[in-house]
């Protein structure tokens, strides 16, 4: 019963997001996953550990194919989101928790800046 209401307001909370609000859920997402990751490998629990990099790989990809390429800056985060594609596939492959946090502190690096950039849009109207 609970899984099902946190299910459900999970789903609520994604159909009723704006782009920015949704980036921003795609980075902690991303986030919460590595930390999983990190977990299972300390637990030697491989199997866990690889559905965890690649739920994170899977939103590396959907924040590629998300991206306005018409913009330079655009083309700059594509250059790093692949790079930290490449790192989190070797991270996976090896089952390295330091690779983990190297991209993970790409990730925080990244929400948070997001986080503030979407306070001052809204602050300027």
């Amino acid at each position: 019963m609970l899984h099902n209401a946190a299910q459900t307001y999970q789903s609520n909370q994604v159909t009723t997001a704006n782009p920015g609000e949704l980036t921003l859920m795609l980075y902690n997402g991303a986030i919460k996953f590595i930390k999983q990751a990190k977990g299972a490998i300390g637990e030697k629990d491989i199997v866990k550990a690889h559905e965890s990099c690649l739920k994170v790989q899977n939103i590396l990809y959907e924040l590629i194919s998300t991206l306005n390429k018409s913009y330079p800056i655009s083309r700059e985060m594509e250059k790093m989101y692949d790079y930290m594609l490449q790192r989190m596939i070797e991270a996976n492959m090896r089952k390295d928790s330091s690779i983990l946090s190297e991209v993970e502190d790409y990730f925080v690096q990244f929400r948070d800046t997001w986080k503030e950039a979407m306070q001052l849009a809204k602050k300027q109207g």
